[in-house]
C-alpha cells in the first residue's frame, strides 16, 4: 500500500464498476402448464403455471403480443424541428389523445418495414431516413408486447390509407410547444411521452457539443 493511503480509500468502488448478477437473477421460469384462455386478432392471454426464479410457483396470467412500431417523425424544413402528432379516439381511454402514428408489427414482419408501412397507411407520409431510437417494454407485469421507436426525417407527404375504423387528424407540432403539452397533460399517451422526451434530450446532446 502507497504511504498516506487509507483501508476507506482502497474499498471505495469506482463509478465505472460493473454489477455482477448472481446466479438466481439469470435464472428463469420454469413453466409447469399453460393454456390460452383467450385468442383474439390482436392479442391473446395465456394463463401459466411457473416456478420461479426464487422457487416459489404461482399463476400468471399474460398477454402475447406481437409487438408494435411508434414513428417519431420529425420535419426540419423550416428551420425550426416539428413533430407530427395524430389526435385519435381511444375507446380504453374513452377520450381523443394525441399520439405518435404506431401500429401492431404484422406476423412474420420486420420492424422496420412495419413502421414504413404504418406512417404512410395513417399519415400518407413517407420518410427518406430511418433510425431506431428506442426499444422497451410497454408494461411487463402482465403484458409481452415490446414498443421500438423509429425516427423518421425527410417527411414527404402523400395520400393516407387509413383503416376503415381509423378516424385520424394529424399535425405538426413545432417541439417546444408538443413538450408543453406534455407538461400541461395534454398528451397522456406514454409511448408519445418518451419518444418527444427522447427526441428533446438528443436535442440538447447535440447543442451541447
Amino acid at each position: 500500500m502507497a504511504s498516506g493511503a487509507s483501508k476507506s480509500s482502497k474499498t471505495t468502488a469506482s463509478p465505472r464498476t460493473k454489477a455482477t448478477a448472481s446466479p438466481k437473477a439469470k435464472a428463469k421460469a420454469q413453466v409447469i402448464s399453460s393454456r390460452v384462455v383467450f385468442r383474439g386478432p390482436v392479442f391473446s392471454v395465456v394463463s401459466d403455471k411457473v416456478r420461479e426464479p426464487g422457487g416459489i410457483t404461482a399463476r400468471r396470467d399474460v398477454i402475447r403480443h406481437s409487438g408494435s412500431v411508434v414513428i417519431l417523425a420529425v420535419d426540419e424544413s423550416r428551420g425550426e424541428t416539428r413533430v407530427l402528432l395524430e389526435r385519435q379516439y381511444r375507446y380504453a381511454a374513452n377520450d381523443y389523445l394525441w399520439e405518435l402514428p404506431a401500429g401492431r408489427v404484422d406476423p412474420g414482419e420486420e420492424e422496420l418495414a412495419g413502421a414504413k408501412r404504418e406512417l404512410l397507411e395513417e399519415t400518407g407520409y413517407t420518410a427518406s431516413s430511418w433510425k431506431r431510437a428506442l426499444k422497451f417494454y410497454v408494461s411487463p407485469g402482465f403484458l409481452d408486447e415490446t414498443m421500438a421507436i423509429y425516427l423518421a426525417r425527410g417527411l414527404r407527404k402523400g395520400k393516407a390509407q387509413p383503416e376503415a375504423d381509423e378516424l385520424i387528424s394529424m399535425r405538426l407540432w413545432p417541439l417546444p410547444v408538443a413538450l408543453g403539452m406534455v407538461e400541461r397533460n395534454v398528451i397522456r399517451d406514454a409511448k408519445t411521452i418518451t419518444g418527444l422526451l427522447w427526441l428533446a434530450q438528443k436535442k440538447r446532446q447535440k447543442a451541447r457539443q
